[in-house]
């Protein structure tokens, strides 16, 4: 098949002019079976119904407090703030996230490819895997902005040309996620449902979605169907805890105006049979460090 004609066939059509639909699902959630990597059947059927997992204590103090600092070094470095790979808060000019971080911070290279996290990501896939964005994200307290509800699946078949949701996310907590700083809420189940937007990609959208989002997000009444059906959970718990979710679940973070900060480092891992085409919904692909273009596999 080439370039061309995987880019015309489109199994999830969004960015629409008329009114958005929900749309079901064509494709697994989990990809690969209890065999093939350490979760065992109970937790791959749990992670195919909610279209999460949470893993608590995958990372010791010690570690925790050795990327923390990483992480510290990061956003004090006066140069990287130049870099176009840092996004800063719209309104504060905070350091918000740092893009292509794996390529950025070698300790952070090494997490990429630590078999709790690499395993776990080959087997909900089912094949092996290659990093599509990688970032450390921060919250500050008192000031922290969050994320309105949407799919990262969708922006990443609009924009990036993922043709399949076969891609999935994982959040390292390195502070201590409460109910009450802006932690992550996620639908669970919702990643059975496609849910279409409405609105033309702008010209380098990027530059604005990143600090906020205004085109490939649902609607009002689309999220209030979601959560009728499928309700909310929230990713809480103490540092070192890991969230790996599906691409296509509905989630969404409030702001943080607590005095406790919210921090992690979130990798997202492709199928390597699921590389990226021409974006579904956009002029051109955004930029590499985004979504990279480099599918080669994830080795220990």
């Amino acid at each position: 098949m080439t370039l061309t004609e995987s880019r015309t066939i489109d199994s999830y059509p969004t960015r629409v002019a008329g009114e958005a639909k929900l749309l079901e699902r064509k494709d697994p959630t989990v990809w690969g079976s209890a065999q093939d990597g350490p979760m065992d059947a109970a937790a791959l059927a749990s992670h195919d119904t909610k279209g999460y997992s949470i893993i608590e204590g995958l990372l010791s103090p010690a570690e925790v407090q050795g990327y923390w600092q990483e992480l510290v070094r990061l956003s004090s470095d006066e140069e990287l703030k130049t870099d176009e790979r840092v996004v800063t808060e719209k309104r504060s000019g905070d350091v918000r996230s740092i893009f292509e971080v794996h390529k950025i911070s070698e300790l952070i290279a090494e997490l990429a490819r630590d078999p709790r996290i690499l395993d776990r990501a080959r087997q909900i896939l089912g094949s092996e895997v290659y990093i599509h964005q990688s970032r450390v994200n921060y919250m500050p307290g008192f000031r922290g902005n969050g994320f309105y509800w949407h799919s990262d699946f969708e922006t990443w078949h609009a924009e990036d040309g993922m043709p399949k949701p076969r891609a999935v996310s994982c959040s390292i907590a390195l502070t201590d996620n409460y109910p009450f700083n802006g932690g992550l809420m996620v639908m669970p189940g919702s990643q059975r449902t496609f849910v279409q937007c409405v609105g033309e990609t702008p010209e380098d959208h990027y530059k604005e979605s990143l600090k906020e989002q205004e085109i490939g997000v649902p609607s009002e009444e689309d999220i209030t169907k979601l959560a009728a059906e499928y309700g909310i959970d929230q990713f809480t718990g103490p540092a070192g805890s890991a969230l790996f979710f599906d691409s296509n679940i509905m989630h969404g973070s409030g702001n943080n105006i607590t005095p406790y900060p919210r921090s992690n480092i979130f990798f997202v891992f492709n199928s390597v049979e699921n590389t990226l085409v021409e974006p579904y919904a956009a002029k051109n692909p955004r930029p590499t460090f985004i979504a990279s273009r480099d599918f080669t596999p994830l080795t220990r």
